[in-house]
């Protein structure tokens, strides 16, 4: 049996971006004209909301939010680095970039040779012309696809990409898997779920737009359920236990966005919702995973909580719990971020 390897992070792309525009999310939100008058300046914010914009705008809690993160990346590299996988599968949301009008799968294996991506502009590291040049591993990704069909999972496939080289679920994974540019040699093969479903068109997979309505006849068919997604990931991480490869398996993925939750007029996440999975998902609690309903995930902004969905289920396959664990909270940095490292 071939050895696995379970990771979770966040690929928050504000993390990316300087210390004074990480909380830019946040401000767009703010300008939603049908946002309550009391929401509209900070003495309205609930107090630990107020407390972390302080009196500079967020920027002291913003480095404070990027060493948390940083660290819980390291801590990650590092056991990616000493599991030394064949290959990383990563399940990612696609938001717009591959997944549009032409067609959007529930979830598509890219089987690439070859993944090029460009690290974004104004980034933290200075870089004006980095580009990445990994291997896929397309031998891997046609084995997957293959036996997931056989099992009952109509598997979409891609030998390129269509719109965009990558999305940035899986860059942004990769560029902070190598914050401290040491380099990332590992074969990747991203695995893309539609989690944003009723979003992915109709909202382009993004932040809500505040000049139109978006009537419900407007949205699109939803996301897989996250029951099919955790048996999705079971059956991943059964039949890539049974192959030749050592694989790491990798959720990206932040989990509710204040963007997604109408609840919080878009404010900020739906944290007590985000701490009852991460409690389960600590506690090896894989019904309240497998339970979770679409409408549930939605009214909590959760939708890229679906990515872990697939990972839960691998968890489950594997008969594993987390060895390491982290939960960062925030109310003002659009998402809460979880990290997790579950070796044999």
């Amino acid at each position: 049996m071939a050895e696995i390897l379970a990771l979770g992070i966040s690929h928050y792309p504000p993390l990316w971006g300087p210390d004074e525009r990480m909380a830019w999310i946040l401000r767009r939100m703010l300008q939603n004209p049908k946002l309550p008058a009391a929401l509209r300046t900070p003495d309205g914010w609930p107090e630990p909301m107020r407390a972390e914009w302080g009196d500079d705008e967020g920027r002291s809690a913003a480095a404070r939010h990027r060493e948390t993160l940083v660290s819980w990346l390291a801590e990650t590299r590092a056991a990616l680095d000493a599991f030394k996988p064949d290959l990383v599968l990563m399940w990612g949301d696609d938001q717009y970039e591959n997944f549009k009008e032409d067609v959007v799968p529930p979830y598509c294996i890219a089987a690439y040779d070859r993944i090029k991506f460009a690290t974004p502009p104004g980034n933290v590291w200075g870089e004006t012309d980095k580009v990445y040049d990994l291997s896929g591993h397309r031998t891997a990704a046609k084995l997957l696809a293959t036996r997931l069909i056989e099992q009952g999972f109509d598997t979409a496939y891609a030998y390129k990409p269509l719109h965009h080289s990558l999305g940035h679920a899986f860059a942004n994974a990769i560029l902070y898997l190598d914050y401290d540019r040491r380099g990332f040699d590992y074969p990747v093969v991203p695995f893309a779920i539609n989690c944003y479903g009723r979003k992915v068109l109709a909202q382009r997979g993004g932040l809500p737009t505040f000049d139109r309505e978006i009537a419900d006849a407007d949205l699109d068919p939803p996301a897989p359920t996250p029951r099919r997604l955790f048996d999705l990931g079971a059956a991943t991480a059964r039949i890539l236990a049974d192959s030749p490869y050592r694989v790491a398996l990798l959720a990206s993925s932040s989990w509710s966005h204040a963007f997604l939750t109408a609840k919080n007029n878009f404010l900020w996440p739906d944290a007590p919702a985000d701490r009852r999975l991460y409690q389960a998902l600590k506690d090896g609690d894989w019904t309240t995973w497998r339970s979770l309903t679409g409408a549930e995930v939605e009214a909590s902004g959760q939708q890229e909580v679906l990515n872990w969905s697939c990972l839960a289920g691998a968890l489950s396959e594997l008969g594993r719990k987390p060895q390491r664990a982290g939960f960062v909270d925030t109310w003002i940095f659009n998402s809460s971020k979880v990290f997790l490292i579950a070796a044999a």
